[in-house]
């Protein structure tokens, strides 16, 4: 039985990772934390979230001692911001902990990267070269020996699940770039109220144009450079990524269907469509990434949907740690 702990339990993701955990048979979900200076903390997790009453009525912590909270601990997740992540992860690891950081702190392996596009100094460089990126259906091998498992942001998830097989193929044209247009509710931005997030005020809006974090972390791990824009939706939770290729000269429908059923028919939070391409409805509040395609001449458009709390986070996170310990890789998300 693992002792876990979750860090920044009182938002979205983390209230997502203590559904889960909470019912993992091998998991003892031993305390939820949050933020020192959080206004939370004190509060019974199920007061913010009352769907979990006579579940999971545990108190929030505030974390003053990392190592302290360390102490008996085999598992962390981290629902922490970047530079919390980037600190604490550290203390944690040195503890002894298995850590799966859901922040950008130790996606990319690039100290300098972090300085650009998060607004920080990466100071701990040694665990960034350690870190496993937690892509869970491309990366299980790595991941059963990491002791610092990076998770995917959720855009990089949906994206890189749709255009990695081909790539990894190489049926792309790539000197014309994919073009990723993606579309997030407004749960990606988190619990933390904001005019930007407000339903009153969200009008379905492209933003980060051309300068988004995400493109430099998709376009990193897929090895090959990407168009990006992300876009603001009016409802509460889902991603849907459409994304425009051009193939390479010769390369067929049925080409493209064999290369996604190679790479995924034995992957089972991934789906194929065999006609037809995915909406939200078919992800919202399931683990699973859908993808479907169409394909006109050398132009391919790939459909791809996913919960951005869920596939896109915690349910992910809960992936890796199933395969970095053995258990069956869907334990405790169906």
């Amino acid at each position: 039985m693992l002792n876990a702990l979750i860090v920044g339990a009182s938002g979205y993701t983390g209230a997502e990772l203590a559904a889960y955990l909470q019912r993992h048979p091998h998991v003892h979900l031993s305390g939820l934390m949050v933020s020192s200076q959080s206004l939370d903390a004190g509060t019974c997790f199920s007061s913010l979230y009352p769907q979990y009453k006579g579940m999971l009525d545990l108190p929030l912590q505030p974390l003053t001692d990392v190592s302290e909270a360390a102490r008996g601990i085999d598992v962390v997740f981290l629902a922490t911001a970047h530079e919390v992540s980037h600190d604490i992860a550290p203390i944690f690891l040195e503890s002894g902990c298995i850590v799966f950081d859901l922040s950008g702190a130790y996606r990319v392996q690039n100290t300098q990267f972090y300085k650009k596009y998060y607004g920080f100094e990466h100071k701990n460089s040694a665990w960034l070269e350690q870190a496993v990126y937690g892509l869970a259906e491309w990366q299980a091998e790595k991941i059963k020996q990491a002791r610092l498992v990076a998770v995917p942001g959720c855009y990089p998830t949906v994206s890189q699940l749709s255009l990695k097989p081909l790539l990894e193929k190489n049926l792309l044209d790539t000197e014309y770039w994919p073009v990723i247009n993606a579309v997030s509710g407004v749960s990606g931005a988190g619990r933390k109220a904001s005019i930007t997030n407000s339903f009153c005020e969200v009008s379905l809006q492209p933003y980060g144009v051309f300068n988004h974090r995400h493109q430099p972390e998709i376009a990193t791990h897929l090895g090959t450079e990407v168009i990006f824009t992300p876009h603001l939706g009016n409802f509460s939770r889902g991603i849907l990524a459409t994304i425009t290729c051009k193939l390479k000269s010769g390369v067929t429908e049925e080409q493209v269907r064999e290369t996604y059923l190679q790479a995924y028919h034995d992957k089972p939070l991934v789906r194929l469509y065999s006609q037809g391409v995915p909406a939200l409805k078919s992800v919202v509040g399931l683990p699973f990434c859908d993808i479907g395609f169409a394909v006109q001449g050398q132009h391919l458009i790939i459909v791809g949907a996913e919960d951005n709390l869920l596939k896109g986070a915690a349910a992910q996170a809960v992936q890796c740690m199933n395969i970095r310990f053995g258990y069956e890789e869907t334990q405790a998300l169906l």
